[in-house]
């Protein structure tokens, strides 16, 4: 099974996946697409079995979608997210006002109509009211042309403020970021990857269905 896995971070929704894998009794190969190179040979180091592209995760998906069979994208959230309209003000430590990213949507609208397998487009609950309907779990949004189950995850965290905030979220996503050398903040990394367990859940719940109709039946949006 050939797993398209963009703006792939250090793969906190890819990290289970193996254990998915071995339970079903087939073979994964993931292509993780991440822009920060760091972050590149940061998930390469942890899944050295994937293939790390450096590149734009959403030209890659236009060039090579028909590739693959299912699809998980993450495209940044801080454009539509409720902290970033709540912090836009005067101050240096304040947010500028800006057009929420419409990549997010142009993805979900392409997979809706040529991807032929399945797909997940994750991200954090916007400000606004979604333009497209999506399956809320917790604090996030899922599109996916695949129903969810209505828990993701039993895991929950308290991730307190400063240094406690950023070393429990290491410790929740089982990450090091010791070793990060990039120019994003260290905090904001651990703060936007997906709980594993909800990556684990959701891949197991495509791959019933992909099991069940044997690639070539979904059921879109229920």
């Amino acid at each position: 099974m050939k797993i398209l896995n963009l703006y792939s971070c250090l793969g906190g929704n890819r990290y289970k996946w193996d254990e998915v894998a071995k339970e079903a009794g087939i073979e994964l190969q993931v292509t993780a697409v991440e822009l920060d190179p760091e972050l590149a040979r940061m998930y390469q180091e942890r899944f050295p079995n994937d293939i790390v592209v450096v590149a734009d995760a959403h030209q890659y998906l236009l060039d090579h979608y028909k590739e693959f069979d299912f699809a998980w994208s993450s495209p940044p959230c801080p454009t539509h997210s409720r902290l970033r309209k709540t912090n836009t003000g005067e101050g240096e430590r304040q947010s500028k006002a800006s057009y929420p990213d419409m990549k997010l949507y142009q993805e979900i609208i392409f997979l809706e109509h040529f991807f032929k397998g399945m797909f997940c487009v994750e991200n954090v609950i916007s400000y606004y009211n979604p333009l497209i309907e999506p399956k809320k779990r917790k604090r996030h949004y899922y599109w996916t042309n695949f129903n969810l189950p209505n828990v993701l995850t039993d895991r929950d965290i308290k991730v307190g403020t400063g240094v406690n905030e950023f070393n429990n979220l290491c410790d929740f996503h089982q990450i090091d970021l010791s070793s990060y050398k990039g120019t994003q903040r260290k905090d904001k990394i651990a703060r936007n990857l997906v709980d594993y367990e909800a990556g684990r859940t959701i891949l197991e719940t495509a791959l019933g269905i992909i099991r069940k109709s044997n690639v070539n039946q979904t059921e879109l949006f229920q």
